[in-house]
């Protein structure tokens, strides 16, 4: 039942977060300063910890912090060779898809939040409780990531309504996965310290810029560290 509850919570979280962005779209680039330092808090203050934490029980930090480049490395090959163009026509296919690229990667990674959430109750109900606390802490923010990642690359509305759908539901099936396998810890924290590569590339190379693209670089900036101080209070809090 707890299980069930928690699925639901990290469906309604997500989803507010999206409705949030498509509803307040005409203030893109200051959403999107937020969704740079999120993605950025996201990375520092939750994925790369809790990386630490378990890969630690099997493999060194130095391991792990490599495993946080490799994932850096391959998001920035994928976007430079397969998403990125040398014109500048808005309408070009190749920006839309790169944001599609985007949000898969925000929605495996909520894929795995669920995962680790059902995985850590395995452990025991302290344990699946703080990594739920932290996972919905920063769902409201994936929500947003993902309506600003089709947006900001042209997508329409209603593309950025469908991926949001994905990405909403992506956690609770993550969670229900667990009841039919199991992954060894440190083998999740490889995984965790990759997508911790992941968003450092799109939250520093992608959003970060983009927010301040033709736009005042105050707000823009004052809404980036707000996004990195709120992710770092909420994933603070979860853990006390």
């Amino acid at each position: 039942m707890v299980i069930i509850l928690i699925g639901l919570l990290t469906v309604v979280a997500t989803f507010l977060g999206g409705l949030f962005a498509l509803k307040f779209k005409d203030k893109l680039h200051l959403i999107l300063g937020f969704s740079a330092g999120a993605m950025i808090g996201v990375a520092f203050f939750d994925l790369l910890p809790e990386a630490t934490i378990l890969g630690s029980k099997q493999f060194n930090s130095s391991i792990i912090t490599s495993v946080v480049a490799l994932g850096f490395t391959l998001f920035m090959l994928l976007d430079r060779f397969f998403s990125l163009h040398a014109h500048g026509d808005e309408q070009c296919g190749n920006k839309n898809h790169r944001g599609q690229i985007g949000a898969t990667t925000l929605s495996i990674h909520s894929f795995l939040d669920g995962a680790a959430i059902g995985l850590a109750f395995k452990v025991s109900p302290a344990v699946g409780a703080i990594i739920a606390i932290a996972v919905l802490a920063h769902d409201f923010s994936d929500g947003i990531n993902t309506i600003n990642l089709i947006l900001k690359n042209f997508g329409s509305p209603r593309q950025a309504f469908k991926w949001l759908l994905v990405d909403a539901f992506a956690p609770a099936l993550g969670l229900l996965s667990t009841l039919f396998f199991s992954v060894p810890e440190a083998t999740l924290g490889l995984i965790l310290a990759l997508f911790c590569g992941f968003f450092l590339y799109i939250g520093a190379s992608d959003l970060l810029p983009e927010s301040h693209h033709r736009h005042p670089t105050i707000l823009t900036t004052l809404m980036t560290l707000a996004g990195i101080a709120i992710l770092y209070a909420a994933v603070h809090l979860a853990s006390i």
